[in-house]
């Protein structure tokens, strides 16, 4: 791998299952082009090759870890402990609707700090577009691209209508 291909962003989540909410992740990194690695490493089963991967990835050139994981959730701290990179963590719907894992995942003693965003699929996307932000603070071109990507989903909300039929009570207005 040349350093032009070295992951920017490691992606790892506790388990294959996992991948389902994780993939929005690689998804919104690869949108912005961004180079990056995913693994399932567990860490309660495979601590050792968890610590094994963080170091190679940090003496590749990673920038910025995204842990998903649910239930206990505690992957992302875990990395967080091992690393002095950026951390986001991705709580991942479990038999509680992700709530477990959340405050697990964002209840990380002083210290050790763990940026956390939304349970499931919108916080894998959200983290994907965090680490492409802390990216863009050495990458001005990558905060002008989040820019344009924000810029085109306003465009998109401003142009759907609601269907109307008259004054219903609803409170929907018609465009004029």
């Amino acid at each position: 791998m040349s350093n032009v291909d070295a992951p920017l962003v490691a992606v790892v989540m506790g388990s294959k299952s996992d991948w389902d909410t994780m993939r929005r992740a690689s998804d919104t990194l690869n949108e912005f082009e961004i180079p990056h690695a995913c693994r399932v490493l567990s860490a309660h089963r495979t601590p050792e090759a968890l610590t094994e991967f963080l170091k190679e990835m940090e003496e590749g050139g990673c920038e910025v870890f995204i842990a998903g994981a649910g239930a206990a959730a505690h992957l992302a701290g875990v990395v967080a402990s091992k690393s002095v990179k950026p951390v986001i963590g991705v709580p991942i719907e479990s038999k509680l609707q992700g709530l477990d894992s959340l405050l697990s995942t964002v209840q990380m003693p002083g210290g050790i700090p763990v940026a956390t965003v939304a349970i499931g699929t919108a916080g894998a996307t959200n983290s994907a577009l965090l680490a492409i932000s802390i990216l863009g603070n050495s990458r001005p071109e990558l905060h002008d691209k989040i820019r344009a990507y924000r810029d085109d989903r306003a465009k998109k909300i401003l142009a759907e209508e609601l269907p109307y039929k008259g004054s219903s009570g609803a409170g929907l207005v018609p465009k004029k």
